[in-house]
């Protein structure tokens, strides 16, 4: 074995260790209790304890924290690959004064903080009266995804041969016929990537609902996580429990969306 290549599996490795373990942690933290936990943090179940995994799951307030979480992710990813795949065929498929200068503004758009607009964005939905409302939350966060979703989408997009929409033209398809026949179909892996970033990225958001809710029962995951975190702060053991729960369909999400993230990821590089 190369020094090169021990060198990459060490900082594989490391990578794994650094985000594997904490999950680990987390996980098995819930099948403790907190005196365990206290006595021994690193220590691993004896015995199992499934009280504190089982009063999260009969509690209806996960349930709920998980439907509202839920909703606002598939509104927020539905805007952006949306919106995001019909500005990627104008920017990759139609040739006009400005193309490259639109579509730097999307990819600084990767640069924006949410924070610097986190006051300009508040007063602006409190205006149009969308404060406890999930669309105050989930247009702001497909907003905030369109930047990746276009720079991602538009050098797939440009990479598909052109002769197949003069072929499609000839055929007598119009140009939203070709995008929406052809050229959506060949661009699934990219479109699962960017579907997948959206949807992790909203499911994890924690800024924008907090700007935007303020009765609890509107709370996502993220938020009601810090709200059970502050009425059990003693109960070390049901926090672990209910964070492992709430980072649970996120995690399946991008697990079983991977192989074609990666997919849809090389294309675009590619292109």
């Amino acid at each position: 074995m190369s020094r090169r290549n021990t060198v990459g599996y060490l900082a594989a490795f490391a990578v794994v260790g650094v985000t594997v373990v904490p999950l680990l942690f987390v996980l098995l933290g819930g099948f403790r209790t907190t005196a365990q936990i206290n006595s021994s943090p690193a220590g691993l179940p004896s015995p199992w304890v499934w009280d504190n995994y089982r009063e999260v799951l009969t509690s209806p307030v996960f349930w709920r924290l998980l439907g509202n979480s839920a909703l606002i992710a598939v509104i927020a990813t539905t805007l952006a690959v949306a919106l995001g795949s019909m500005a990627a065929f104008a920017l990759s498929r139609y040739a006009f004064r400005g193309r490259e200068a639109f579509y730097t503004l999307f990819t600084l758009g990767l640069l924006f903080p949410l924070g610097v607009a986190a006051l300009p964005l508040y007063l602006w939905l409190r205006q149009l009266g969308m404060l406890e409302n999930p669309l105050g939350v989930a247009i702001p966060e497909a907003a905030f995804s369109l930047p990746i979703t276009i720079v991602i989408l538009r050098p797939f997009m440009h990479a598909i041969p052109g002769e197949l929409e003069d072929a499609a033209l000839l055929d007598g398809a119009a140009k939203l016929g070709f995008f929406w026949r052809i050229l959506l179909p060949l661009s699934r892996p990219a479109l699962m990537t960017v579907s997948v970033l959206a949807f992790v990225s909203s499911w994890n958001f924690f800024l924008l609902p907090l700007l935007v809710f303020n009765d609890s029962t509107n709370f996502t995951l993220p938020l009601g996580v810090a709200m059970f975190q502050s009425e059990h702060s003693e109960d070390t053991a049901k926090v672990l429990a209910f964070t492992a729960l709430s980072m649970i369909p996120a995690l399946t999400f991008f697990v079983l969306a991977e192989r074609r993230m990666v997919g849809g990821l090389t294309g675009s590089v590619k292109g």
